[in-house]
């Protein structure tokens, strides 16, 4: 993401959202995010360069109206997921923390949404399209507008 926001610069608003509904991998307290993101996971001193918001539930019930708003909107990815088929989902049902279990739901961390200049969700890539890829649906967003990709 921080290649992304530092090639795009103004004009991509990259925003980070934690959640804990995977795995449990993001147990930490939100005041120690940034620090687990620097020392742990990536580690390296790694420091986002990009807008990174609270812990928020992304699937279920408790879901935050944003990623409501997304999953409806593009309620499945538009990658083969990195050969597993457009079908795959969750890895492992046994580490769901959510109900109802849907399947528009995030399958997994590092699942990325494109939004154009008008607030529209326009392409949903899974946790396996590398963030990178992405950029050639940005710039033809940036250089054609905001129905490039329909």
């Amino acid at each position: 993401m921080n290649s992304l926001a530092e090639r795009f610069g103004d004009d991509l608003a990259v925003i980070g959202f934690p959640t804990n509904q995977f795995g449990g991998e993001t147990n930490e307290a939100e005041y120690e995010i940034l620090n687990t993101l620097a020392h742990v996971r990536p580690g390296g001193g790694y420091k986002p360069r990009f807008t990174m918001m609270g812990k928020v539930e992304v699937n279920g019930k408790g879901a935050h109206p944003l990623f409501r708003f997304l999953l409806d909107t593009l309620p499945t990815v538009s990658d083969d997921c990195g050969g597993r088929g457009a079908d795959h989902i969750i890895a492992d049902p046994a580490w769901v923390r959510w109900k109802p279990i849907l399947r528009s739901d995030v399958g997994w961390n590092f699942e990325k949404f494109l939004v154009n200049q008008e607030g529209r969700p326009v392409r949903r890539y899974s946790p396996y399209f590398e963030t990178i890829d992405v950029a050639k649906d940005i710039e033809a967003l940036v250089s054609k507008g905001p129905n490039a990709l329909d």
